[in-house]
């Protein structure tokens, strides 16, 4: 069996060290917005080139939180990709306003910048550009345009803390940047967690009282607000994780990398590629080829684990049928939901298992 993610092994590394941070906050009683939680907020926000970080209760609630703090109202439109999790565009339609479509670039199934200018109108507020799989949209190209048009950009870099383009990591080119510290993240919590970045003091203060209920002083309410909180035992589990988290980004980038070599003869199937000037983390390594669930089934076959990310595009959800987009409106990210296929990565999968998955793939 060679199992999609496996988090046991990187958990015996630093059971110790987890266990110590765990009775740490069970000792100090302390476990709402505590110290553990202001630390780790000083380190994921100098980490990520930012002067604030606010611990938030998950990704999707950073993102709903990042979006509350620019004061969306029904109406809106916020334009991003169909190509994502349903938090990027949920978020959006629970303010009342309206998720805009813009199709992906093939290579890299980020937001296409060159297709942004077309969706802008009158009532567009922000962009929301994904770093999907580990490696960051061309935010140069997003920034561009938003600037040009006065529009806010929030990054929703839930899987992408610590990519960079040209020495810029991910949440450094947003106004607000929202990360996602979900268990099976490169940097995972021990349940859900997440955090909002920004360089922009009055904005950071903003979503500090929109996470806290509104909160100016306890009882007083100066907007309303949610209960979007970290607390202080998934951040102590999370700076304990963090020192390594370097050593485990490099650790997907090699196992990416002999990924590469093993199959770069076979035309079948189409690599990830890792774009000049920027480092690609590979939360997922994903593959595309037309013969995706034949693959599929050959893997299983194998007891190999694979995942598709994501089956039905945003824009042929259910949920989102009143926004009136037809099959065919955004063709490269259709294509993706059909032909892409993720394959195990993580840190400590062993060279044997990915010689078999690599082996798997060229004798299909």
């Amino acid at each position: 069996m060679v199992p999609l993610l496996d988090l046991k092994p990187q958990f015996d590394s630093i059971r110790g060290e987890v266990r110590a941070a765990i009775d740490r906050v069970i000792e100090s009683q302390r476990f709402i917005l505590g110290p553990e939680v202001e630390a780790l907020e000083r380190e994921i926000s100098q980490y990520s080139q930012c002067d604030f970080g606010i611990g938030v209760s998950s990704g999707t609630d950073a993102l709903l939180v990042a979006l509350m703090a620019i004061d969306l109202k029904p109406g809106d439109e916020v334009i991003t990709t169909p190509y994502s999790f349903f938090a990027t565009a949920g978020c959006i339609a629970r303010l009342g306003a309206t998720p805009v479509f813009v199709d992906i670039e093939p290579q890299s199934f980020n937001i296409d910048p060159s297709k942004i200018e077309a969706r802008i109108t009158k009532r567009t507020r922000a962009i929301i550009p994904v770093h999907l799989f580990g490696q960051m949209a061309d935010m140069d190209a997003v920034v561009d345009v938003a600037r040009r048009h006065d529009v806010i950009v929030i990054e929703d870099a839930a899987q992408a803390i610590g990519a960079e383009k040209r020495g810029r990591r991910a949440g450094s080119f947003g106004l607000l940047t929202c990360f996602s510290f979900y268990p099976t993240k490169n940097l995972g919590a021990f349940g859900d967690a997440g955090m909002v970045t920004t360089s922009d003091g009055a904005m950071a203060e903003r979503v500090r009282r929109l996470r806290n209920h509104g909160f100016s002083s306890r009882y007083y309410n100066e907007v309303l607000g949610g209960n979007f909180r970290l607390d202080e035992i998934q951040a102590a589990v999370l700076r304990v994780k963090f020192k390594y988290l370097e050593q485990w980004t490099e650790g997907r980038r090699r196992n990416a990398r002999r990924y590469v070599e093993l199959l770069s003869g076979c035309d079948a199937v189409r690599l990830p590629t890792e774009r000049s000037g920027y480092r690609h983390i590979f939360n997922q390594f994903v593959i595309q080829t037309s013969r995706r669930d034949a693959l599929m089934n050959r893997f299983k076959e194998k007891g190999i684990g694979t995942e598709i990310y994501y089956p039905v595009p945003l824009h042929l959800q259910n949920c989102f049928r009143y926004l009136e987009n037809s099959e065919g409106a955004f063709p490269i990210s259709e294509a993706a939901s059909r032909e892409t296929l993720a394959l195990p990565i993580y840190p400590e999968l062993p060279a044997s298992d990915l010689q078999l998955v690599a082996q798997t793939i060229l004798s299909a």
